[in-house]
C-alpha cells in the first residue's frame, strides 16, 4: 500500500512538473450545489401556525399565506 501511495505521488508531481495549472485528477470535477432561498417565518391565516417557507414563495400579503397542509386538506 505504501508502494502505491508513493508512485501516486510521483506520478502526481511528474503531471504538475509537466503542467503547472495541473490541479489532480478530480480536482475540476468539483460540484457546486445552488445556495437555497432563505426561509421566512410566516403565520398561515388559516390554523394559525407558523410555518418557514422560502423567501420567494411568501405572498405579498403575509397575512393571506396559507400553508401546503391546510391547501391539501381544503
Amino acid at each position: 500500500r505504501l508502494l502505491s501511495r508513493r508512485k501516486d505521488l510521483e506520478r502526481f508531481l511528474r503531471r504538475k512538473q509537466a503542467n503547472p495549472g495541473y490541479q489532480g485528477f478530480r480536482a475540476g470535477q468539483a460540484v457546486t450545489e445552488p445556495t437555497p432561498p432563505a426561509l421566512v417565518s410566516v403565520v398561515c391565516s388559516v390554523c394559525g401556525r407558523k410555518r418557514n417557507v422560502a423567501s420567494n414563495a411568501v405572498p405579498e400579503d403575509p397575512s393571506s399565506f396559507v400553508c401546503l397542509t391546510c391547501r391539501e386538506g381544503a
